[in-house]
């Protein structure tokens, strides 16, 4: 399918790239004589699908170029010392929406707050330039301006990810060869980031029994996790009828939803219950009224994860453990199976982490017996 564009297209180490000669009445503005850029894919159909549109776009474009010299858009244009300076008419404001439009898509509302909350900094850091307009010192100031606020190495390193890929992507779809500036930006990743130490065996249970006296919803959510290693997201967007008791092995279904999407694919899983947590779902099934095993965390557009977590650490500080975290039972639960011997691939479908090999992704996992042979030895 490639054959019909063989003159626009080579391959350099299995990744397509296309090529064009300038015509020769368009020389003057451009430096070189040809356009080169990587289509960054090692499909062939779909290399000569962006081939076939970018040679369509080009048509478009050096006609007008012809109609009027001095018109100059930036796209795909390498500007002369000798001639007007180009620069694309893009906003990053612009690139941001294109972003959320394509990339967006059932990524729930927590990616669109990440974005969005990415663009103000941005704005309100270096301005909404035209992406050809940014330069590495302004790259540079926006890494000083996120440190100066008061965000960690970690946060830092999110925030820029996201200015990254909006700023690829914005290159890629649109075709365009600008610099990313904000790649390769020197800073302490680890600046202000303390390490999170798994919760001793001793303080899970002391903190249980307390959940278990205080017997109230928060207390219910911290049960639940304590003993199934749950993402307090995951937990806190929990339906009802997410939690099968009516079961041999007892369990709480951990699936996407509208208000709530999941980490990744593998944070789909069947949990068996077993310990506080076979507690706490008996007092969410008998006492909730809503379809929300935690209404007061969710509606149905939104799971409010951030403020439960800020309610329950608070919590842990009051009663004597301010030293960990609720993901700390989630360090904890890695731990606990690995004290008793679990296999690490059942520890990794049970806890929802990323398979290490191909292998482990094929066929459809332990069985839920299986998984719950091993978290009864916990208790």
């Amino acid at each position: 399918m490639v054959d019909q564009n063989r003159a626009y297209l080579f391959k350099k180490r299995g990744i397509y790239y296309f090529t064009r000669r300038i015509p020769s009445d368009l020389k003057d503005l451009y430096k070189a004589e040809r356009l080169t850029y990587s289509l960054r894919t090692k499909c062939p159909k779909s290399a000569n699908k962006q081939v076939k549109d970018t040679l369509g776009n080009l048509k478009q474009y050096w006609a007008r170029l012809r109609l009027n010299n001095d018109l100059v858009s930036g796209k795909f244009l390498i500007p002369n010392t000798n001639k007007q300076k180009a620069i694309l008419q893009i906003r990053f404001s612009d690139a941001v929406k294109q972003y959320l439009e394509i990339k967006g898509k059932n990524r729930g509302v927590t990616f669109q707050k990440s974005v969005e909350r990415t663009t103000k900094y941005v704005v309100a850091s270096i301005g909404d330039k035209d992406l050809g307009s940014y330069t590495r010192t302004n790259a540079n100031s926006f890494r000083d301006y996120l440190f100066k606020k008061g965000l960690k190495g970690s946060s830092v390193t999110r925030v820029i990810t996201i200015v990254k890929a909006i700023f690829n992507f914005a290159n890629s779809e649109n075709g365009l060869n600008l610099k990313n500036h904000f790649c390769g930006l020197q800073y302490d990743r680890f600046a202000g980031v303390g390490s999170r130490e798994p919760i001793l065996i001793d303080d899970i249970r002391v903190i249980q029994k307390r959940c278990m006296e205080i017997d109230d919803e928060l207390r219910w959510l911290i049960a639940l996790i304590s003993d199934t290693g749950m993402r307090l997201a995951e937990a806190t967007g929990l339906l009802i009828e997410d939690i099968k008791l009516n079961t041999e092995v007892p369990y709480v279904s951990v699936r996407s939803h509208s208000w709530r999407p999941l980490k990744t694919k593998g944070s789909k899983r069947d949990i068996p219950l077993v310990g506080k947590a076979m507690w706490s779902a008996k007092r969410i099934k008998e006492m909730s009224e809503s379809k929300f095993a935690f209404p007061r965390y969710n509606t149905s557009t939104f799971t409010s994860a951030n403020t439960a977590s800020a309610s329950l650490n608070k919590w842990l500080r009051s009663e004597g453990f301010g030293q960990y975290t609720m993901h700390s039972f989630r360090h904890s639960l890695r731990d606990r199976l690995r004290y008793v011997g679990c296999p690490s691939e059942i520890t990794d479908q049970i806890g929802g982490w990323s398979n290490k090999t191909v292998g482990q992704s094929y066929g459809n996992g332990y069985r839920l017996c299986d998984l719950n042979m091993w978290m009864q030895k916990l208790v």
